[in-house]
């Protein structure tokens, strides 16, 4: 059964330690939760990596040290209780890592092991997807690192500003709904990606049913007549599977 409640989306942009980036680890034997997750986080501007076993966690960490860790406590091989023990007395940086377990388990035991082991925050599953990028940020906020901060995304001649919601094609401002607004920077957000419509609808409209995909392509109608009018079409129908922000394939 699918314990994530909404899905927001991304495409993580690669970055190092030290940068304005954070970078977050993303621990969990579930691909779904970790690809949903991975998105929200990529969508709020952190740099992401992923990890589906204890080990294979150990060894991400070993080769490049993350701002935080999100940490499932259910793994394969090692538990996540066991992995934040070996990261705890390991040597290095990797001690002061932040972790934030993600679990199933909501026994008060669990809760309280998690937090003698160092946990900084601890969410049981079922959650919000949303809920969970704003604890990221808090533990971050408490740890000294840099959250991501608004910019402005630019894709050919197309820009957003995140601050403003503002947006321009060819220096021409465009007026958008709220609804548009939100469809507009997911696809430049993963500009060059396809998007299938579960992974849309689930971002814009929080819908997890095929059924809805008549109000997608209602609302890609509305924007490409809005950001296509001017230059080459950038938003193109992949058959059968989505849309994807591009320039048009000679």
């Amino acid at each position: 059964m699918d314990q994530v409640r909404s899905a927001p989306q991304p495409s993580p942009q690669s970055a190092v330690p030290g940068t304005l980036t954070p970078r977050v680890l993303v621990v969990d034997d579930e691909d779904h939760i970790t690809e949903l997750v991975a998105m929200a986080l990529g969508y709020s501007g952190f740099a992401v990596d992923r990890a589906s076993s204890g080990r294979e966690a150990i060894d991400a960490i070993g080769d490049v040290v993350p701002d935080l860790v999100v940490l499932d406590v259910m793994l394969p091989d090692l538990d996540g209780f066991e992995v934040a023990r070996r990261l705890r007395n390991s040597q290095g940086a990797a001690r002061a890592v932040p972790i934030i377990f993600l679990t199933a388990r909501d026994a008060t035991a669990d809760k309280v092991e998690g937090l003698r082991l160092g946990s900084d925050d601890y969410v049981t599953k079922p959650f919000s997807v949303e809920e969970l990028v704003e604890r990221v940020r808090a533990v971050l906020r408490r740890s000294g690192a840099t959250t991501p901060t608004p910019r402005r995304l630019v894709f050919e001649d197309l820009e957003l500003d995140e601050d403003s919601r503002d947006v321009w094609r060819q220096g021409r401002l465009i007026e958008l709904t709220p609804t548009e607004y939100k469809l507009l920077h997911l696809l430049m957000r993963n500009a060059r990606r396809v998007l299938t419509r579960e992974q849309i609808l689930e971002e814009v409209w929080q819908y997890t049913f095929s059924s809805s995909t008549s109000v997608l392509d209602t609302y890609i109608s509305y924007l490409r007549a809005k950001v296509d009018g001017d230059g080459p079409p950038l938003i193109h129908t992949v058959r059968g599977v989505g849309y994807s922000l591009r320039l048009p394939r000679s």
